[in-house]
């Protein structure tokens, strides 16, 4: 066995090994606990089914349907449901040119570069910071950078007014090393809380899509209920012109009045008037238009169409589905996710922060020996910090992070049951207007019976003008009402797209790791915000 120094050197270099071995399986296990609270999202009570689709009633109506198995998911570009060419050229340029969807994807840029950012922290902070000095100072009793008194080994002495002075030039090439040992998940938990929160962004920027989307079908298709309302006018204008050539014919024979003659004119000016006032409001559906594809309004017109109002059957599936399938509620649940991160920081302040710091270097008074071996320098050591009394300052950060993410939790479910409520009353609208319009249409059919009647007995001189300007009113009231009732329809069933998630689903969600990585350079605006773009 052998003895004496190198034996003793042996055993000083295990109890060495052993000891860091000690201090890494330490910081292993601190390195494993994360004061975070362990997230699960809340539980919230889902009906089986909506009260306004109940399975036994209802099977089909106009403007949704209860949802088959295989066949629950609205498509994504759910504007082709409505076979209108027009506005599926209008939808595709939403994503493209639409500036409230640039702000929300230019939103969701920031927030995954803040991840990024954050991320960094994980990795150690390299420092170069080189120098060059030049001192001039008395040679005699002088000490000089890394030498004794009176050492002027590359230095330069001179005699000014007879006294010897030293010139010394210093060269210093310095590279320091930090790292903050992330014991207690201060820096992973900041990571987690900017990556939910930039799945949140890019949930945001699927609903300024969908919002905008549902907006321009809605203002699309109340441009065209104003040129039905319009075909109509101008249809009963032609009448009420015949009813007055009628009637200026009748008094020139002798048979009727001059006050028909007056009243048949009065009804046909007001109701030239009033199919005038329609264009009015068309040019601002038509400028909301514009706006909402990104162009100006005196660059853009909408000609004159028909109106078919045929609501496509929309897949109403079961409301749990409802949670995957709406982006604001995914936003929502990314918040609280980030807001239950941000407890798991301000808890780590209450302990110790470890941090490893390293220098290493070359310094000479010589540039010719500043590489050279022995101008090298080092220095290497832990560094542990612990604040001992802060008033209640982590205290209150603590319970301020708590608080937060109590009320991201509150807003979750608010939103969820907003969620519930809007896809009721949409059900509902299209239940109820369904049964109006098929009310309505009869309702025209007596109002047009009417009508008939009261020309007749108008020409048989047995009642006045006055009867067939009441019959005239009312037919064209009811016709005005039947297509607003199937704008309504129309809109309702964009309202129930959009309240379903218009074909969007969570898994379209970008992932932690695709938020945390740094993004390419040049990404186009309209494909950085989600991971699975149809």
């Amino acid at each position: 066995m052998s003895s004496g120094p190198l034996a003793a050197g042996r055993l000083t270099c295990l109890v060495g090994q052993a000891s860091w071995l000690v201090v890494f399986l330490l910081l292993a296990s601190l390195s494993a606990c994360n004061p975070a609270p362990r997230y699960s999202r809340p539980t919230l009570p889902a009906p089986p089914s909506y009260k306004e689709a109940p399975p036994d009633q209802y099977k089909e109506v106009a403007g949704w349907k209860i949802a088959e198995p295989g066949d629950d998911k609205i498509r994504s570009k759910w504007w082709e449901m409505y076979n209108d060419p027009r506005l599926s050229e209008l939808e595709e340029q939403v994503r493209i040119s639409n500036q409230t969807v640039a702000v929300a994807e230019a939103n969701f840029r920031a927030a995954r570069a803040v991840v990024v950012s954050a991320r960094s922290a994980l990795f150690p902070t390299v420092n170069a910071n080189p120098s060059f000095s030049n001192s001039r100072f008395a040679a005699r009793g002088a000490v000089l950078p890394g030498g004794a008194a009176g050492n002027t080994s590359g230095a330069t002495t001179t005699g000014v007014n007879g006294s010897g002075v030293s010139a010394l030039n210093f060269f210093s090439v310095p590279i320091d090393v930090s790292y903050t040992v992330d014991l207690w998940h201060r820096v992973r938990n900041t990571v987690a809380a900017e990556a939910y929160t930039a799945q949140a962004r890019a949930a945001d920027v699927v609903t300024a899509l969908l919002s905008t989307h549902a907006e321009l079908a809605q203002d699309y298709f109340q441009v065209r209920a104003l040129d039905q309302e319009r075909a109509i006018l101008q249809e009963t204008i032609r009448n009420y012109q015949q009813s007055l050539e009628l009637t200026q014919s009748l008094y020139r024979a002798g048979i009727d009045s001059e006050e028909s003659v007056a009243q048949a004119q009065t009804q046909l000016e007001t109701t030239t008037a009033q199919a005038t006032d329609l264009g009015a409001a068309r040019a601002q559906y038509e400028h909301a238009i514009a706006t909402l594809i990104g162009k100006p309004a005196a660059e853009f017109s909408l000609a004159a169409g028909t109106f078919a109002p045929d609501p496509p059957a929309v897949p109403v599936g079961i409301p749990s589905k409802l949670l995957e399938r709406r982006p604001d509620i995914a936003a929502a649940e990314r918040q609280m996710a980030a807001a239950n991160s941000q407890i798991g920081v301000a808890k780590a302040a209450y302990y110790p922060n470890l941090t490893l710091s390293a220098s290493a270097g070359f310094e000479s008074t010589s540039i010719a020996k500043l590489f050279t071996w022995p101008s090298r320098f080092w220095s290497v050591g832990p560094a542990l910090a612990q604040t001992l009394f802060d008033a209640g300052a982590r205290r209150g950060a603590t319970e301020q992070a708590q608080a937060a993410y109590d009320a991201a939790a509150a807003n979750y479910r608010q939103i969820v049951l907003t969620g519930f409520q809007t896809v009721e009353d949409n059900l509902a609208a299209l239940r109820i207007l369904a049964q109006e319009i098929g009310e309505q249409r009869e309702a025209i059919a007596s109002s047009q019976y009417y009508l008939d009647l009261a020309v007749t007995r108008f020409r048989a001189g047995i009642d006045s003008y006055l009867n067939v300007i009441t019959a005239q009113a009312t037919l064209l009231s009811s016709r005005v009402t039947e297509a607003q009732i199937e704008l309504r329809q129309m809109n309702g069933s964009v309202a129930l797209i959009m309240a379903l998630g218009g074909g969007w689903d969570a898994g379209e969600l970008p992932s932690v790791r695709d938020v945390s990585r740094e993004p390419n350079r040049g990404t186009p605006a309209s494909e950085a915000p989600a991971a699975n773009r149809p």
